[in-house]
């Protein structure tokens, strides 16, 4: 017979509490957006009037942007916001979820584009109030897409791509020194363009929102063209991007002196080198000339020599100063954009696109960066992890989803939070810089 715990089995259980809060720590981030003013710009931004769900729209996108927060995925979780006294902590209205669905059905290209323009302003808005980059310091822009999946065959504009997975593929340029999410494009899942366009876009928003020193953009292989190039080097932005192994720039690589070679710290059971060259490709006026940058790299167990003997190569192209070895450190950093895209996809509710309307599913991307964002604007100007990467489901245990009811002491709203939470220190000091921080004029 197993023996039952009679502890456990005796505690009854009863939801009739209107004093408890869902996600209390969104106080936190409420107070960002009522600093930034978020709710009226989006109000005199997105423009949907005549539109089914069309009215107010600023208290229907901080719904979702709260949800996401809150850990929210679907539609439909936006009923946590509206149970017990969980509007009380938040300066919007919270709306249903039926009222989300209707409302997100009703954007169109240029209402994304309204979307993108309501971004821009935030991101001026938490730089201006001391969360952006500091004069003169330099900017590291690391751009890539991602796969959002999907598995319903209604999803307008879901399209297998090279990766041979269904869902969308949307453009993605982050902060490589805080992960915000800088500028988004939502594309169809085979859809390969837009590249060109969306830096031009995008290093005019830097430049719009307070960054006044040099740029940089890192991209991989996926974004090589000389279009591209062409566009960051008119702007006068820093540039340095993977490339395929063309036989042309084989044959250059082939061409470096093997003196010229340096060694390079690399893990254990393997070899690494670095070099850089000219590589030259075109005819007459097409013909150009960049620097090349190449690391080969092989392994030196022995047992696993057999297997790969010869080096294998990787390459860049680059207008970066500075040795080989800095520009391969540089741009090997690259890869924390995939934190940056896994802590959207986690955190900010962009593993699911809800919708079977492509534009609702663009505009739901919008709000995913906005929450994406706002978490990280917290964390920076709360003073909560300096100089730390920010992890959402990490912040969102400590500070979010932790338990709370709403009680009135002597007419003051009192947020009450568990004894001996482990980061109460942090939370109440946040909150205090957070209440510091001056108000946008409306």
């Amino acid at each position: 017979m197993t023996r039952v715990a009679d502890g456990i089995d005796r505690v009854a259980v009863v939801f009739d509490d209107d004093n408890a809060v869902a996600a209390p720590g969104l106080l936190l981030v409420a107070t960002l957006i009522t600093r930034l003013g978020l709710e009226s710009v989006i109000n005199s931004t997105v423009r949907l009037r005549g539109r089914t769900g069309g009215s107010r729209p600023g208290r229907k996108v901080l719904t979702i942007v709260a949800m996401m927060l809150a850990g929210g995925t679907h539609i439909d979780h936006a009923d946590m916001l509206r149970c017990g006294d969980t509007q009380k902590v938040l300066p919007f209205r919270v709306m249903a979820p039926s009222t989300l669905g209707t409302f997100l059905r009703g954007f169109t290209f240029g209402h994304i584009r309204q979307l993108d323009k309501v971004i821009a302003i935030a991101l001026g808005r938490a730089w201006a109030a001391g969360a952006g980059p500091g004069e003169g310091e330099a900017v590291v822009i690391d751009l890539d897409s991602t796969i959002c999946g999907v598995y319903g065959k209604l999803k307008a504009g879901a399209a297998y791509g090279y990766t041979k997975v269904l869902g969308y593929h949307p453009l993605l340029a982050t902060l490589a020194s805080t992960g915000e999410v800088l500028h988004a494009r939502m594309r169809k899942g085979s859809s390969q363009r837009g590249h060109k366009r969306f830096a031009e876009e995008l290093i005019a928003r830097v430049r719009r929102a307070g960054a006044t020193g040099p740029i940089t953009v890192r991209a991989d292989s996926g974004f090589f063209a000389w279009a591209l190039i062409d566009t960051l080097t008119r702007l006068g932005v820093s540039w340095s991007v993977t490339v395929h192994l063309n036989p042309g720039i084989r044959k250059a690589i082939e061409g470096i002196d093997d003196q010229a070679w340096v060694d390079i710290v690399y893990p254990d059971g393997g070899a690494g080198q670095v070099a850089d060259t000219i590589y030259t490709t075109g005819r007459g006026r097409k013909k150009r000339s960049v620097r090349l940058v190449a690391r080969r790299t092989r392994l030196t167990d022995r047992a696993q020599q057999r297997l790969w003997p010869d080096w294998r190569h990787h390459a860049l192209v680059t207008n970066l100063d500075g040795t080989p070895v800095d520009v391969d450190r540089q741009h090997r950093a690259h890869a924390v954009v995939e934190l940056n895209i896994r802590d959207l996809k986690e955190g900010a509710g962009m593993e699911h696109c809800p919708s079977g309307v492509f534009f609702a599913n663009a505009a739901w991307l919008g709000c995913a960066v906005l929450a994406h964002n706002l978490l990280r604007w917290t964390v920076r100007l709360g003073g909560i992890r300096p100089d730390e990467l920010v992890v959402t489901r990490t912040i969102r245990r400590r500070f979010i989803d932790l338990p709370g009811r709403l009680v009135n002491r002597s007419g003051t709203p009192t947020l009450r939070l568990p004894t001996n939470w482990p980061w109460q220190h942090s939370f109440t000091r946040a909150l205090d810089t957070l209440r510091a921080v001056p108000a946008v004029p409306v």
